[in-house]
C-alpha cells in the first residue's frame, strides 16, 4: 500500500491531504481548480516542502530528499531539454537513475520512440514531446511514477493517443501511477482508484466503481455526467451490425463498437440519465440492453429520483422521474430490470 499524510501551507492556501491506495495500477487525482492536486503531487515528489509522512513498501520518503525518493514526475508541458535530442534527453536521466530492471532499449521499444532518437526535441509533435516524457520519467528507474495532467495541452487524437499509452504502463512496467486530472472522462477511462480533493483535502478515495456509484462526486461532475461503471467480458463481435457482444455477470450486452479482442475485460460507461426502468422485462422496444437488478436505495431530488440497482456484483444508476417512481411504486428490495439506452466502452482492461 502507498500511504500518506502530507500538509503544505502557501499563504492563504493550505494542503492536508491524507490516504491509503493499492501500490498497484492508476490512481486519478480528480478535483476541481485549486484544489490541491498539483500540490499533493509535488509533495509527494519531493519538490514541494511538506510536513508529515509518504509511506511506500514500508519507507517513509518524506524523510527524503526528492532525488533519492525514486519517484518520476512527467509535467503538462513535457519539460524536455531543448538543447539535446530525444536520446540525449533519455541518457541524462539514465545516468541520474537508481539502480532498476527497466533497461533503455526495453522503454525506447514500448513507447515507440526508435525513430526519434537523433531528433531534437524542438521539432516534435506535442504527442511525440509526452512520449519523450514519460520515457525520461520511466529512465530515472522510478518505483511510482507521477502525472500532472500530461494530455490537457493536446488536441482530442492525440489525447486518446497518450491516454491509451499511460494506461498500459502499470501492466507494461510493474508501477504503480498517480495521474492528476480534472477531466472526469479521463478518470472514467485509465483509473482503477480515485482520490477526490476540495480545498486542499481529500475528500472520497476508493476503486474507480464505487467512486463512480457515489453521490459525492455528483458535487464535482454535476448531474449530467453521473453514472456508473461496470465490467465487462467480450463475448464475440456481430460484425454486419457494427456491434460487440459482452457478459456482464452473465447477462449479454451489446455495444456499438467493434475490434475488441474476445475473452479480453472492458469498461462500461452508463450514464443515470440513460437508464430506464422496467417492472418486467420488456419486448418489442429498440433497448436492446436490458439487465435484471434489485433496488439497493433510492433518494428524490426534486423532480427527479435517483436509483441505485445492485446488479450482480456491481451496481447501476438511474435517474428517472419522481413522478414514475411513484407511479411503478418502486422502492428499495424490489426486483426490476434496467434498461441501457447508452453504452460507452471507455477502457479495453488486460
Amino acid at each position: 500500500m502507498i500511504r500518506f499524510d502530507l500538509a503544505v501551507s502557501h499563504g492563504s492556501f493550505a494542503l492536508d491531504a491524507r490516504a491509503e491506495v493499492p501500490a498497484c495500477g492508476i490512481t486519478a487525482i480528480f478535483g476541481p481548480s485549486a484544489a490541491g492536486k498539483s500540490t499533493l503531487l509535488r509533495a509527494l515528489a519531493g519538490l514541494e516542502a511538506a510536513s508529515g509522512s509518504f509511506k511506500m513498501g514500508g519507507d517513509d520518503l518524506a524523510a527524503l530528499c526528492a532525488h533519492q525518493r525514486g519517484v518520476g514526475f512527467v509535467f503538462q508541458d513535457a519539460r524536455l531539454f531543448s538543447h539535446l535530442s530525444v536520446a540525449g534527453n533519455l541518457d541524462y536521466a539514465a545516468k541520474r537513475a537508481r539502480a532498476g530492471a527497466l533497461s533503455r532499449e526495453m522503454i525506447v521499444e514500448a513507447l515507440g520512440l526508435a525513430p526519434l532518437l537523433a531528433r531534437h526535441v524542438a521539432g516534435l509533435s506535442g504527442g511525440e514531446r509526452q512520449r519523450v516524457a514519460i520515457a525520461r520519467a520511466l529512465c530515472t528507474q522510478p518505483r511510482l511514477l507521477l502525472m500532472d495532467e500530461p494530455v490537457s495541452a493536446l488536441d482530442l487524437p492525440l489525447r486518446a493517443q497518450i491516454l491509451g499509452l499511460i494506461e498500459s504502463l502499470p501492466r507494461r512496467f510493474g508501477l504503480p501511477v498517480f495521474y492528476v486530472t480534472h477531466a472526469i472522462d479521463e478518470v472514467a477511462r485509465i483509473a482503477d482508484h480515485v482520490l477526490l480533493m476540495r480545498d486542499g483535502q481529500v475528500v472520497l478515495s476508493g476503486p474507480v466503481q464505487a467512486v463512480f456509484a457515489d453521490e459525492r462526486l455528483d458535487a464535482f461532475t454535476g448531474h449530467f455526467e453521473a453514472g456508473s461503471l461496470l465490467e465487462a467480458v467480450v463475448q464475440s463481435e456481430d460484425k454486419a451490425f457494427g456491434l460487440s457482444l459482452v457478459a456482464v455477470d452473465g447477462v449479454e450486452l451489446a455495444v456499438p463498437v467493434t475490434g475488441l479482442k474476445k475473452h479480453a475485460r472492458v469498461r462500461l460507461r452508463i450514464r443515470a440519465r440513460d437508464v430506464a426502468i422496467a417492472l418486467k422485462k420488456p419486448s418489442g422496444l429498440s433497448i436492446r440492453n436490458v439487465i435484471p437488478a434489485r433496488i439497493a436505495q433510492m433518494r428524490e431530488d426534486g423532480a427527479h429520483a435517483e436509483v441505485f440497482l445492485q446488479a450482480g456484483g456491481q451496481m447501476i444508476r438511474a435517474r428517472i422521474t419522481r413522478a414514475s417512481a411513484h407511479e411503478l411504486k418502486l422502492k428499495p428490495g424490489m426486483k426490476v430490470h434496467a434498461l441501457l439506452k447508452t453504452i460507452a466502452v471507455d477502457r479495453q482492461l488486460f
